[in-house]
C-alpha cells in the first residue's frame, strides 16, 4: 500500500529538530497549568459513587470551569 502524497510531505519537510531546539534540554520544563480541574472531576465522580450511585458518571460542566477561574458565569438566561 501506498502512503498518502500527505504523509511523504510531511516527512519531507520535517521540522523535528528545528522544534526540538528552540528550548535547551536543560531547560524544558514538563508542567500542568491549567489547574486541577479534571482532579476535581475525578473527585466528585468519586463521592458521587461512593454515596449516592456506583453506577453513575459525572463528566465536567461549565460550572466546574467557573469554581477553577477558568471561565465566567454566564449572564444572560434565567434569573439573570
Amino acid at each position: 500500500m501506498t502512503d498518502n502524497p500527505r504523509t511523504e510531505t510531511a516527512r519531507e519537510n520535517d521540522d523535528t529538530d528545528l522544534i526540538e531546539g528552540m528550548i535547551p534540554a536543560d531547560e524544558a520544563v514538563a508542567g500542568s497549568g491549567g489547574g486541577t480541574l479534571a482532579q476535581d472531576v475525578g473527585s466528585n465522580a468519586d463521592l458521587t459513587r461512593a454515596i449516592d450511585d456506583p453506577e453513575a458518571r459525572d463528566r465536567a460542566a461549565k460550572q466546574d470551569d467557573v469554581d477553577q477561574g477558568q471561565a465566567r458565569p454566564a449572564d444572560r438566561g434565567p434569573g439573570r
